[in-house]
């Protein structure tokens, strides 16, 4: 491994050198292999329907390809560039992406699929806004969280949260719920990883429980009541919302030990909507049977793990706050995602990081990705005194 070493004295005479290392090989090793298992899961999923439709069977593989190769370069770009430096970017992002999501809500650019308008059309060209909130979130509050957690004691907290909350209300009325609970989960992470105060965490976490149980009662829309109902017994449903759960889980069946075989999924024949989305990994269960589905759990403990290490080794407490919140959300959102498949969770719309179909997912993974790697390549050793 090679090192580039600046070398200074400090006025005890004692010499610290700031090494920056190669970025964690171990991390781009996982990453490669969740984004190929991605890429051979999409092709499976959707060649049938591409065929049946007469269409090019790797139309849908082609474009997640393209999305790769914007999101390779961006994640190349926030690898090699200073992550310290990104303290400066928080107010063009927020504001960039608070436009995004108004203009996705109430201007004719927003597109609506399967009832949620989450979607901005510009160019021919579709992106989710709410995906590239994750990564504004985390640099949001690891700026905020450096020096004092406790923002509670201060007015600096209406600066810190007031954008969260307008993007968080932005979200919900799309609707995308599975989004800003995943958005509140990171921002308690962080708040706790910062040296937060507990006793606010729990009289904050009584209030949330608190306003979680109004909401399911007033604010929360039919169909997402409905999906609560038929969480644990979707029989009760069998062809409404309990549709998708039943043949998610008869895909995990079929799968058994070993899976029935890469291409031979029975599923994605048109009986599981959203297989190369939401359910994917349904469909990798079917095919690579529990074999698959430790592997792609390991690979994401694995993503997990060197995430917390990196930032373990991190020297300053803004990179330690960016690497714990962008681990987190990746592998929080993975955890959602596979939870929903197996029927561990409420069904939601969170696709699985690296692995399903969606330009935007992929490009704000790698940019997450990237900052990690820049992360991991910073390191303080102190030599003792020459003296």
């Amino acid at each position: 491994m090679s090192y580039q070493r600046s070398v200074r004295r400090n006025p005890n005479q004692a010499i610290q050198s700031v090494i920056i290392s190669s970025p964690d090989k171990t991390l781009l090793i996982v990453v490669a292999f969740l984004v190929i298992l991605g890429f051979l899961a999409i092709f499976s999923a959707t060649a049938p329907k591409c065929l049946d439709e007469g269409g090019n069977p790797a139309q849908f593989l082609i474009k997640q390809l393209i999305c790769f190769v914007i999101g390779f370069f961006a994640m190349k770009f926030f690898m090699n560039y200073d992550y310290k430096k990104l303290s400066g970017w928080n107010v063009i992002v927020m504001a960039s992406i608070i436009l995004a999501l108004v203009l996705v809500d109430f201007t004719p650019l927003g597109v609506t699929v399967n009832g949620a308008k989450r979607w901005i059309n510009i160019a021919g060209f579709q992106l989710q806004p709410s995906e590239f909130a994750k990564p504004a979130v985390v640099l949001l509050l690891a700026n905020a969280f450096k020096n004092d957690a406790n923002l509670f004691d201060s007015e600096k907290w209406v600066w810190a949260f007031f954008p969260i909350i307008i993007m968080a209300g932005l979200i919900f009325i799309q609707p995308n719920l599975s989004m800003v609970i995943l958005l509140g989960m990171t921002t308690v992470v962080m708040y706790m990883a910062g040296g937060g105060s507990l006793k606010l965490f729990l009289s904050c976490a009584g209030a949330m429980v608190a306003t979680a149980v109004i909401g399911l009662t007033t604010i929360i829309k039919p169909y997402q009541l409905q999906r609560l109902k038929t969480w644990r017994h979707p029989e009760l449903d069998p062809l409404g919302s309990g549709y998708n759960i039943i043949q998610s889980l008869i895909a995990f069946a079929s799968g058994g030990l070993s899976g029935v075989g890469y291409g031979g999924s029975i599923q994605k024949l048109s009986y599981l909507p959203e297989c190369h989305t939401d359910f994917i990994f349904a469909i990798i269960a079917e095919e690579l049977g529990f074999v698959g589905c430790v592997l792609v759990i390991g690979l994401f403990f694995t993503f997990i793990q060197r995430g917390f290490v990196i930032a373990a080794r991190c020297p300053d407490m803004y990179g330690k706050l960016l690497a714990v919140g962008l681990t987190f959300s990746i592998g929080f959102q993975a955890f959602m995602n596979m939870s929903v498949a197996s029927s561990f969770l409420p069904t939601t719309g969170v696709p699985l990081p690296f692995i399903s179909y969606g330009g935007s997912s992929l490009i704000v993974s790698l940019i997450m990705v990237g900052i990690l790697l820049n992360i991991s390549k910073k390191r303080i050793k102190k030599i003792r005194n020459r003296y």
